[in-house]
């Protein structure tokens, strides 16, 4: 039995943050109830064509759900999702502040109604406060959190490259909803809970905050190097590719000098012997180890670096993550069925020794609508003007 089997989730989801929360309840058996509008559906299912005419940030997140077609602006339609509600277990939505609440289905109403169920919302700034009905994409959510100030070169702010805010605020709203399951197992109660992309993303900027808040300076923007750690970062080698590195202790300081740069003295200089004073003469020390290494390929210095146990790594494309060896070896791709065929997708990754998790197809727009109605005790026929976009479709 999978873990979460018999659970049902109903989800008023789009774009990212809320999507990705829900297939991770999906891959531990969960059923996930997706509520699209008719029509185009989810917006992100058309941010993209990348994969066989889908999105791929909609093939990321949205396999082994089940699609379901409503127009919430009439009320025959705000009926089928009360009656869904009413034997969920878990209700989450990330639509626009108040949409919720001027729809009917706000957390404080729906805790009268159903006291077994778990509402998560998810929003960009929470639901109180001068920023709450500010729109939040995940750019914005990065500048506001100081998260585009830490990265990138000198000279060039950058964002991640990845919706890392969206991702942040989708697994603590899983994790929110897995200890919100637990604590009804004990008490037979549901749960409010809220999460915000700022809050959440601002969490992982702990190191930055007490950084800047205790040690009277911002940490400088030092591109793929670390900030406050050398050397840490990217190295190039004779045959012009880069190679990355990371001393973390006087002990491997003294190896890599010894075992790697051949050159002892190094270790033992005065302007190198601690980090601080590494971090200090930075420049003159990436000089030092690009004038050695330019004497040697990459495979050479990564050679170098595994028998001296510094820990290093190539610089992969995504092309290249694709066929790493590693995730070859240990079987982590699997194929999933889409309505434009079988797709290669990750195995999660948290491996468990005797669960496996669930992997089913990704749905087409109000692919699993009549089916749901009829299961819910509604006339399909009947119900047409709320779940198509054209009621003769």
């Amino acid at each position: 039995m999978l873990p979460l089997q018999g659970i049902t989730v109903v989800s008023l989801e789009q774009a990212v943050a809320a999507p990705f929360a829900t297939r991770q309840l999906a891959d531990l058996g969960a059923r996930v109830i997706k509520v699209e509008r008719p029509g185009p559906g989810d917006f992100a299912r058309s941010y993209d064509k990348t994969v066989k005419g889908m999105a791929s940030h909609f093939v990321w997140i949205n396999r082994s759900k089940e699609s379901l077609t409503l127009d919430l602006k009439q009320a025959e339609a705000k009926q089928v999702l009360d009656k869904l509600l009413s034997e969920a277990d878990v209700f989450i939505q990330n639509l626009a502040p108040g949409a919720v609440d001027r729809l009917g289905f706000g957390p404080a109403e729906l805790k009268d109604k159903y006291p077994q169920l778990i509402v998560c919302g998810i929003s960009g700034y929470g639901t109180f406060g001068p920023y709450t009905n500010k729109k939040a994409y995940d750019l914005l959510i990065q500048c506001e959190a100081g998260l585009v100030s830490v990265t990138g070169t000198e000279d060039t702010p950058s964002k991640a490259g990845i919706s890392i805010a969206d991702i942040a605020a989708g697994m603590y709203a899983y994790s929110g909803i897995l200890t919100a399951l637990i604590a009804r197992f004990k008490t037979g109660k549901g749960a409010i809970i809220e999460v915000s992309m700022l809050e959440a993303l601002a969490e992982w900027m702990g190191y930055p905050l007490y950084y800047s808040g205790y040690g009277g300076e911002e940490p400088k923007r030092s591109g793929a190097s670390h900030a406050t750690i050398y050397p840490y970062g990217p190295f190039q080698a004779g045959d012009s590719k880069m190679v990355f590195m990371g001393i973390q202790n006087e002990r491997e300081w003294v190896q890599f000098c010894e075992e790697v740069l051949e050159n002892a003295e190094v270790a033992t200089d005065s302007r190198f012997n601690s980090n601080s004073n590494r971090v200090a003469n930075k420049n003159e020390l990436k000089e030092i180890i690009e004038t050695a290494f330019k004497k040697m390929d990459a495979n050479k210095i990564i050679a170098r670096l595994e028998n001296a146990k510094i820990a290093n790594a190539r610089l992969n494309t995504v092309k290249e993550l694709i066929d790493h060896p590693q995730l070859q070896a240990r079987g982590r791709w699997r194929e999933v069925a889409s309505p434009v065929g079988a797709l290669k997708a990750l195995v999660p990754p948290v491996t468990f020794d005797e669960i496996d998790t669930v992997m089913k197809p990704i749905p087409e727009v109000g692919e699993h609508t009549e089916a749901i109605l009829k299961e819910f005790g509604f006339n399909y026929e009947e119900m047409r003007k709320v779940t198509a976009s054209n009621p003769k479709d």
